[in-house]
C-alpha cells in the first residue's frame, strides 16, 4: 500500500494520488480528526456502501464527537444502499442517533454504485476514490477540485431521497 501524496505546508494533509486500502483509510482518519481539530464547518461522506471506511472505528467517532460539539457544523452522508452500515459499523450508528440533529443522511438506491462518488469533502480538502474496488484516489485542497466533486455530489444529492433514519419506529 503506498501513497504518492505530499504533505501541503500548512495544511497536513497530503495532496496528491495515493493507493490501497489501508492508505485510504487512514485518510480518512486523518481528515476526521483534522475536521475535530480545526473546526471544520461541513463535511460530506460519499459511497455506495462504505463498505472500506473505517466509521466504526473508535478514532473515527471520537473525532466525529469532537467536531459535532462545534456550532453550526453540518454532516452530510450519501450512499446508495446503508444495509452494511449497521453491521459494519455499529459505534458510528449509535454516533448517528446521539448527534441526528446535525446528520443528513441521503440515499439514492438508482445509482450505479460505479457512478456514485466515494469521497469526502469539506470546503477546505477532499478526499476521492477514484478506483473504489483498489482503494486508489486523490485528494488535495485545490479550489477546482473541491468544485468539481461537490459538482458531483450535489448532483447525487438532487436524485436523493432521505435514508438512514437515527431510529427505527415498531408497532
Amino acid at each position: 500500500m503506498t501513497t504518492e501524496a505530499t504533505t501541503e505546508p500548512g495544511a497536513g494533509l497530503p495532496e496528491g494520488a495515493f493507493a490501497g486500502r489501508e492508505t485510504f483509510r487512514q485518510l480518512v482518519r486523518d481528515a476526521l480528526a483534522r475536521a475535530a481539530e480545526e473546526g471544520w464547518r461541513e463535511l460530506i461522506l460519499c459511497d455506495a456502501s462504505f463498505h472500506d471506511w473505517p466509521l466504526g472505528e473508535r478514532a473515527c467517532v471520537e473525532a466525529l464527537h469532537a467536531w459535532a460539539r462545534g456550532a453550526g457544523r453540518r454532516f452530510t452522508m450519501l450512499a446508495r444502499r446503508y444495509d452494511e452500515v449497521p453491521r459494519q459499523h455499529a459505534r458510528f450508528v449509535e454516533w448517528r442517533r446521539q448527534w441526528s440533529h446535525r446528520i443528513e443522511c441521503r440515499a439514492c438506491p438508482s445509482a450505479d454504485p460505479q457512478d456514485l462518488p466515494s469521497a469526502l469533502w469539506s470546503p477546505g480538502w477532499v478526499l476521492q476514490r477514484l478506483d473504489p474496488l483498489r482503494s486508489g484516489g486523490v485528494s488535495g485542497g485545490e479550489a477546482e477540485r473541491r468544485q468539481l466533486l461537490r459538482e458531483q455530489i450535489d448532483h447525487w444529492l438532487g436524485r436523493s431521497t432521505p435514508g438512514f433514519p437515527a431510529t427505527t419506529l415498531g408497532l
